[in-house]
């Protein structure tokens, strides 16, 4: 059995103990992964990854030239962890819910790049989704950002759970390659909006004495 085989049946093998987990029936392919890290090069940093599986997108970010000690791989199944640390032992490879990313120091504490996420977020209640955003844009540095996949039409994060963080979602691509066919979302911090100048006036003194004053925007 080749390597690809044997990928692919752990994976399917995950997805029927845990089918609202695990994203799909089969490993992400190579369209699909080079399109998640198009956007991504060596001198990026640290990127975290959620839910990584079977490395699928570890590799193809290694491939990009992102040095294996610069990723922490945030995967929850036994298993796929397991086979993560053999696969990348360079890597600082975490089993835990992705919810709890707050809970952890990732890097030293220096601020990460980018989040790669194969994460199912459709499948998840917005309160676990709302935790999981807020952790990683937590370990973000300002201008970082948060690539999800998804298999729907549209991005799989709400517009009333960006609008609350303080978020916005660009459609990156589409890929048909894939199997299913899959779209990659840049989520980023929206620019905080610009408060207009305010300019003191000062009126004549009126005839009593008194000056008077209004504030006028410019």
């Amino acid at each position: 059995m080749t390597s690809k085989a044997i990928e692919a049946f752990h994976f399917f093998r995950a997805w029927l103990s845990e089918p609202l987990r695990v994203a799909a029936v089969v490993p992400s392919g190579r369209a699909l992964s080079t399109l998640m890290v198009s956007e991504l090069s060596p001198e990026i940093g640290p990127v975290i990854e959620l839910g990584p599986g079977t490395g699928s997108f570890t590799r193809a970010m290694i491939a990009k030239g992102i040095a294996e000690e610069n990723l922490a791989l945030v995967e929850f199944g036994s298993d796929f962890a397991s086979k993560l640390c053999f696969d990348f032992p360079r890597a600082n490879t975490l089993r835990m819910d992705a919810a709890r990313l707050h809970d952890v120091v990732l890097f030293n504490g220096v601020p990460a790049g980018a989040v790669i996420s194969g994460l199912p977020l459709l499948s998840m209640p917005p309160k676990k989704v709302l935790s999981i955003l807020d952790g990683a844009f937590g370990h973000l540095r300002p201008e970082g950002a948060f690539y999800q996949f998804t298999y729907g039409p549209r991005c799989p994060i709400s517009r009333s759970l960006l609008d609350r963080l303080g978020l916005k979602a660009k459609f990156i691509g589409h890929t048909f390659a894939n199997i299913p066919p899959a779209a990659v979302f840049r989520i980023s911090r929206r620019k905080p909006r610009r408060q207009p100048a305010q300019r003191l006036l000062q009126m004549p003194t009126s005839l009593g004495g008194q000056q008077n004053e209004r504030n006028l925007g410019v």
